[in-house]
């Protein structure tokens, strides 16, 4: 029986305004992508997400959506998508939309309707509380990005409730007419052609009908961001929510071979409820556990482990190492263990997602605080919490402005990259780019790493060693998390070297032990005569 293209497929995520200027302003945009298809086509993955490219006034670069059913003229037409759909499908790759449908933009014409007077047919759109006796906001719930959740309107005498900004106010999913106009959204993008949607802050649809005060968090910290003063167990993550998941899965399942990815950070016992009752919510709720988690070894082996025990009957598990939100992957763990990092990705099991820009390893890039876009960091400034250095234009060659613009980028780039682009390292066999394009055509040339079993070898002294396995294939993973030379036992059979992280290395397999170097990971493969 044939599988699904995601659950063997790699997903890289493109942040639009960084990856390919076509037009001069410095921007990235759609004519920008469609031009770089045939390196991610080389790359070897199968699908591609676009973080969100409707109409916007860019208060939060695209989250902030004032037309779902239109591209922003910075990013281009209607027609830049539609060529841009047709050439990825030609060239075999599919095309993931990013669905932002917690919220509106306060320019969208549903809210300047809501909110023009308290009897608008849409003012039960959005969700809408009077102050308190002592003229307080509704309750205590905070802003993701700094401040009160609740936004006072002077001309209708109510606050609106708004999760991130205040020029972000949050949709009421309660109202059957938006479950029903968001789902419309969906069909309209179905009918162009799109492979599925990754769903923004899914967990957040749903808000307490009582609006109940969240409770004090006893662990926050002074360098926390303000939302993490309070446990947010009424604001978000509610029971109701399911049937919302549930519907926008119906509304693809209409269509053949499409996904359903949803944004949820959850610890992962509430994360996998998210796929559904007899798995009829999102195909992949994504799973970010590898972006907090202690980089050591034991660590790894036990969310793995924990999270494989906590998967539905029959889900398919995904890993991700990046996005645009969280720090680059080889500034978490150093670039040597990027590497190491970049091997686990793509041999765990599960569909994994590449950010932009890892597999060359950029790190994050200081931006200085003239330059600074973020408004997260702007609202909270000096705790770290801007993401514009994760958000930075790709590199692609040594010529001016990396290739990416012939204007001066939105963001600067990362000041190695004259010697860290695409080019450079396409030249250099020993390079990160290289080693991932490996890993990616071994994965899919391997039947157990695309879709095999996993089974926990072990996780000692700085290393982790796990199997990837079917009917047809033994594969074996060997991943040094130290920067010290280790020996590692090996499972018996005739294991022998397939791929390693290390640029220049001697066969480790000696007696039934493997030696790897520091920051090495190792791909070994059983010899037909051991297969079980």
């Amino acid at each position: 029986m044939s599988q699904p293209w995601w659950k063997s497929g790699v997903v890289y995520q493109i942040y639009p305004r960084s990856f390919q200027d076509s037009d001069g302003d410095g921007v990235g945009d759609l004519a920008g992508i469609r031009r770089r298809l045939g390196y991610l086509q080389g790359l070897g993955v199968d699908a591609v997400w676009i973080s969100p490219i409707f109409v916007s006034p860019m208060a939060d670069f695209g989250y902030d959506v004032a037309d779902y059913c239109a591209i922003d003229p910075m990013f281009g037409t209607l027609a830049d998508f539609d060529a841009l759909v047709a050439e990825a499908h030609a060239r075999g790759l599919k095309l993931i939309l990013d669905f932002v449908p917690n919220h509106t933009s306060e320019a969208h014409p549903w809210f300047k309707e809501a909110r023009a007077s308290r009897e608008s047919r849409r003012r039960d759109w959005y969700i809408w509380r009077d102050r308190k006796p002592d003229d307080a906001p509704p309750n205590n719930w905070l802003s993701h990005f700094g401040g009160s959740a609740w936004e006072w309107d002077e001309a209708t005498g109510q606050f609106y409730y708004h999760a991130y900004l205040k020029q972000q106010p949050d949709l009421n999913w309660r109202n059957p007419e938006v479950r029903a106009a968001m789902i419309d959204v969906l069909r309209f993008w179905l009918d162009r052609g799109v492979d599925g949607f990754r769903v923004d802050v899914l967990w957040h649809l749903i808000k307490d009908a009582a609006f109940r005060d969240n409770p004090p968090n006893p662990s926050f910290q002074p360098s926390q961001a303000g939302i993490e003063s309070f446990l947010q167990i009424h604001s978000c993550d509610q029971p109701e929510v399911h049937e919302v998941v549930t519907d926008m899965r119906r509304a693809l399942d209409a269509y053949p071979d499409r996904v359903l990815i949803g944004e949820i950070y959850l610890p992962a016992e509430r994360l996998v409820a998210y796929y559904g009752r007899d798995l009829a919510g999102a195909h992949l709720p994504f799973n970010f556990q590898l972006l907090q988690t202690p980089w050591r070894a034991d660590d790894v082996a036990r969310v793995v482990r924990d999270y494989e025990a906590l998967l539905p009957p029959g889900a398919w598990p995904n890993w991700v190492l990046g996005n645009h939100d969280r720090p680059r992957v080889a500034s978490r763990v150093g670039p040597a263990q990027a590497r190491v990092a970049a091997m686990l990705l793509f041999t765990l099991r599960g569909t994994p997602t590449l950010y932009y820009g890892d597999e060359l390893g950029l790190e994050q890039v200081a931006i200085p605080p003239n330059l600074v876009q973020d408004p997260w960091e702007k609202n909270e400034p000096g705790l770290g919490l801007g993401r514009d250095p994760c958000r930075t234009p790709m590199p692609w060659d040594g010529s001016r402005n990396a290739g990416f613009s012939p204007a001066a980028p939105w963001l600067p780039l990362n000041p190695d990259w004259e010697m860290r682009n695409v080019a450079s390292e396409t030249t250099d066999p020993a390079s990160m780019l290289s080693l991932c394009r490996r890993l990616i055509a071994l994965r899919r040339a391997s039947s157990a790493l695309a879709l095999g079993a996993y089974a926990p070898v072990s996780a000692h002294d700085g290393v982790l060693v796990f199997e990837r396995l079917d009917d047809s294939e033994r594969v074996l993973i060997a991943l040094n998390f130290t920067d010290a030379p280790r020996r590692t036992s090996l499972p018996v059979g005739d294991w022998r070297p397939v791929c390693s992280t290390a640029s220049v290395r001697q066969p480790g397999n000696r007696n039934g032990r493997l030696e790897l170097g520091p920051d090495e990971g190792m791909i070994l493969r059983a010899a037909p005569s051991d297969l079980r």
